[in-house]
């Protein structure tokens, strides 16, 4: 089979290859194309990999390009895992939004947005040239922001495009280590939200609803990441586990003064970790590269925690989300049914949202597709923060495909993390003046 990632030169590439080549890979893939449109980093990116592959009986054959429509040509599967404006980018996300008293995130509130409307332009001919050169392939979508992302690639690609995330199968993993579920035990669990906005609301192990009692217990909660980040009395108070994006949604205040008092951002750390990184990968760029992934991966939402405590062992060698990508396409490519927590075409999983809106849930997947599973209605409580994160994603979606301002305007106020319509204008505006792609899209 062909694999083909669009954004091969991005840092994480690696560790994507890691897991195709591993000797447990649930597929094997032949052949790897890397596409991006640099090709430095591409070179810098292909050298990690070469370092790999002697470790590797089963490694893929590994080509680069930086012509899409020939990179794409008879792909089975394509991952997206671009980020337009690259780390630079994000800084300017995240110092947008601080500057006018907001939270500066990458993913969660006008930083997202901002994020979404450089991006949704290419993902949107990405989608298009896939659908001319490769009808048939399976796109597996994780840009950032993947819901919004996905949404807007469903409008070419239909149900042939799914959107993933590794927080939400993380926490049910971690959950289910925590009340003792063995490789053989039979699980079923009910979790419903948006990407980086969900909850994990029941968890049936061995017919036995363990989630009561996980919540009750301090021993079992301490071994849950998100618990620890949210506090105990918390998550007992919504019985529920939320992922750990919901910190800065339930503790807004807190997260945007502990990034203000920080001395640089999330995105200006990575910024100056990578450029570094790409600019001198050294005589050995796998061992860089090792060091300074795993320095990434530790100061992950750095934010969410007090400033002596660090990341569990277990948390942060996770599987991530590349794991995820190769469940999925196993499943669809042989047969063998899955259950995994993905973005999809809502249908009436959600009745209080749009048919087409793309939503995060449990589904099942196999030959034929990918099947949501049922779920419990939503708590008004739960709707009430999901529909107008919802609402600002569609209008920020109908911003970019017909480039109004306007609209954009309006995505930027609809959000709960944006408490003023005139911070609302301010905020396109500043985005607009730092990023020409933005001011040129929007009329």
């Amino acid at each position: 089979m062909k694999l083909v990632i669009i954004g091969g030169g991005g840092f994480r590439i690696p560790g994507v290859y890691e897991a195709i080549a591993a000797d447990d890979a649930p597929v094997r893939i032949d052949d790897l194309v890397l596409y991006d449109v640099s090709a430095d980093r591409l070179e810098t990116i292909r050298r990690v990999v070469d370092a790999l592959a002697p470790r590797f009986a089963h490694a893929p054959r590994v080509t680069a390009s930086t012509d899409l429509a020939h990179a794409l040509a008879g792909a089975d599967f394509v991952f997206s895992a671009v980020r337009i404006g690259g780390s630079a980018g994000r800084v300017t996300d995240e110092r947008v939004a601080l500057g006018l008293g907001l939270l500066g995130q990458e993913t969660i509130g006008p930083g997202g947005l901002a994020y979404a409307l450089r991006t949704l332009p290419f993902m949107t001919d990405l989608a298009r040239t896939i659908r001319e050169v490769a009808p048939d392939a399976w796109v597996i979508n994780f840009t950032n922001p993947a819901g919004i992302v996905t949404e807007a690639m469903r409008a070419v690609l239909g149900d042939r495009v799914v959107g993933i995330c590794d927080t939400p199968i993380g926490l049910i993993r971690r959950a289910l280590q925590a009340v003792g579920a063995t490789a053989g035990s039979e699980v079923s669990f009910d979790y419903v939200g948006l990407n980086h906005l969900g909850w994990l609301r029941g968890l049936v192990v061995d017919g036995r609803d363990a989630l009561p009692g996980l919540l009750a217990s301090d021993a079992a909660l301490e071994e849950i990441e998100e618990a620890r980040l949210m506090g105990f009395d918390w998550v007992r108070a919504i019985g529920a586990l939320p992922n750990e994006y919901l910190f800065y949604y339930y503790f807004a205040r807190e997260a945007r003064e502990r990034i203000r008092a920080a001395a640089e951002t999330r995105g200006e750390f990575l910024d100056r970790q990578q450029s570094a990184f790409f600019q001198e990968p050294g005589t050995d760029p796998l061992a860089s590269w090792l060091r300074v992934r795993h320095e990434r991966e530790a100061s992950y939402m750095a934010e969410s925690r007090e400033s002596d405590e660090e990341r569990h062992a277990e948390d942060v060698d996770g599987g991530g989300y590349q794991r995820v990508a190769l469940d999925l396409m196993a499943a669809l490519a042989t047969g063998r049914s899955a259950t995994m927590i993905l973005n999809v075409r809502n249908g009436g999983s959600v009745p209080q949202l749009p048919e087409d809106a793309v939503v995060e849930v449990g589904c099942r997947v196999d030959a034929d597709g990918v099947h949501p599973l049922p779920i419990a209605p939503l708590s008004s409580e739960m709707l009430g923060l999901i529909a107008p994160v919802k609402a600002a994603e569609r209008l920020v979606i109908a911003a970019a495909r017909e480039g109004s301002r306007s609209l954009a305007w309006r995505a930027f106020a609809a959000h709960p993390l944006v408490d003023s319509v005139a911070v609302a204008e301010q905020l396109l505006a500043r985005y607009a003046a730092k990023f020409p792609e933005i001011d040129r899209l929007l009329c």
